[in-house]
């Protein structure tokens, strides 16, 4: 009999920081920038990308120190992702808090971490930096990502 993948047996919060870490399925979605309704809370997306984001990869360049580079990068936690309403529905941590399945595209579950972008959930060649766009000019860069609704 094949043992269950430690995601489905273990809460976030009893995880190691590997697993933790590989929940993470690497669509770069959480490092868009991202514009909230002051009034009703609404969340809108853009395909403005953190300063660190590698279009190509999706992944920080510079992870380690990105909370010190960008103070406005959320280290996320185990208790934090039940209250951050912005993580994609598609996401890894989201997915395991809630007791959902994770996709076939996560590279947990494919064993490939290419299969992300060749599914279309990732940023891959998707995004513009924020250094090249003025805060003014956000709300010309809305978007839909799959499974999200503006």
């Amino acid at each position: 009999m094949d043992a269950k993948p430690f995601w489905k047996t273990k809460t976030l919060s009893q995880m190691t920081k590997a697993e933790w870490e590989s929940l993470c399925d690497g669509c770069g979605r959480c490092c868009l920038n991202k514009l909230e309704d002051w009034d009703t809370g609404e969340i809108a997306w853009t395909n403005i990308a953190c300063r660190l984001l590698d279009g190509h990869s999706c992944r920080c360049t510079d992870y380690a120190n990105r909370q010190a580079t960008v103070p406005d990068c959320i280290g996320l936690t185990p208790a934090q992702v039940d209250t951050i309403t912005w993580l994609p529905p598609t996401c890894g941590y989201r997915l395991v808090h809630e007791g959902a399945d994770l996709y076939w595209w996560h590279p947990l579950v494919s064993g490939d971490p290419e299969t992300v972008h060749e599914s279309g959930a990732s940023v891959r060649g998707s995004t513009v930096s924020e250094l090249d766009v003025d805060v003014e000019e956000f709300e010309n860069y809305l978007v839909d990502w799959p499974g999200e609704e503006l």
